[in-house]
């Protein structure tokens, strides 16, 4: 597991991913196994020469899918009464059992295009393989306050899915819920490349820049009367805006800014709007905050 500080790596796969089973123990190791997560249970024997070429293939696809699917070896002069049970008439041969049964095979060797097809749809019958009861767990954490222990559980499941843009996102909030504002944005510069624009690293990047804004946010009284006193000075309004987002008034903020933008919708380069798509980006799609305000600025934007 990640300790608070790490920046997230490329995991090493579970060590009992791949295991010899014999007649005594394949029941254990491939029929019960399977009810979990799929087993794929390759024939084999030490003579086969394209079992030679076949079984790193399979071990290599198989550890990639980091503990989604197992893999089972069975040496068939070792272990003839299996072979005899299941028909294996030939080697190499490769069955996939899910829940107890086998539901996929081939025989021969394939091209490693092939056995990675073959790995990754084994490994689609078992679902994420907990992950997303992970993640909602994780953000029912964060929601209640617990913010290390979601840190930590979001950093598991990276280890098992470093890709995943939903526990990224949740890991960088944790760290902004634990006051770790540099630490977060560090996690946001190091987003891998195929999340780096996903929704939820968006999102999460988003509460970064209101969060720095936060820090040098003006006191919100003297805001309120600098607005009181000249309601059409464009800085005054915006500075309030982000005191009041800093204070936890979003749907006051959100007011603020299209007020401007009505007022001096072209002020400080469109900075009304700007502003506006930031809090949006870092609040949920569906939050009435979110469809009122962008109801509203669409209908001033196409008045």
């Amino acid at each position: 597991m990640f300790s608070l500080g790490d920046t997230p790596t490329q995991a090493a796969a579970p060590t009992d991913l791949i295991k010899d089973t014999t007649e005594a123990t394949f029941m254990a190791d491939v029929i019960e196994a399977s009810r979990d997560v799929p087993v794929i249970v390759d024939f084999w024997a030490p003579w086969c020469g394209p079992c030679k070429t076949l079984g790193p293939a399979l071990e290599s696809a198989v550890t990639t899918a980091k503990g989604r699917v197992k893999m089972v070896k069975v040496d068939v002069d070792q272990n003839q009464r299996i072979a005899a049970q299941l028909r294996i008439q030939s080697i190499p041969t490769v069955y996939a059992f899910w829940q107890g049964q086998p539901v996929d095979g081939f025989q021969g060797a394939l091209p490693n295009s092939e056995v990675k097809a073959f790995v990754d749809r084994t490994a689609a019958l078992g679902g994420d393989g907990g992950l997303g009861e992970a993640i909602t767990a994780a953000e029912e954490m964060l929601a209640e306050g617990a913010a290390v222990d979601a840190a930590e559980t979001f950093a598991a499941i990276l280890e098992e899915e470093p890709e995943n843009a939903a526990a990224y996102g949740g890991l960088i909030r944790a760290h902004l819920a634990l006051g770790n504002l540099d630490q977060a944005e560090a996690f946001a510069e190091a987003a891998p490349k195929k999340i780096a624009t996903a929704m939820e690293v968006e999102a999460a990047k988003a509460q970064i820049a209101l969060a720095r804004q936060a820090a040098s946010a003006g006191p919100e009284d003297a805001l309120r009367a600098a607005v009181t006193a000249n309601p059409d000075d464009p800085q005054a309004r915006f500075d309030l805006a982000l005191a009041l987002h800093a204070a936890g008034k979003v749907d006051e903020a959100v007011d603020e800014l299209l007020d401007l933008f009505r007022r001096h919708r072209e002020w400080n380069d469109g900075a009304a709007r700007a502003q506006l798509f930031t809090i949006f980006d870092a609040l949920k799609p569906q939050d009435p905050i979110v469809l009122k305000g962008r109801r509203k600025l669409s209908s001033m934007i196409f008045a």
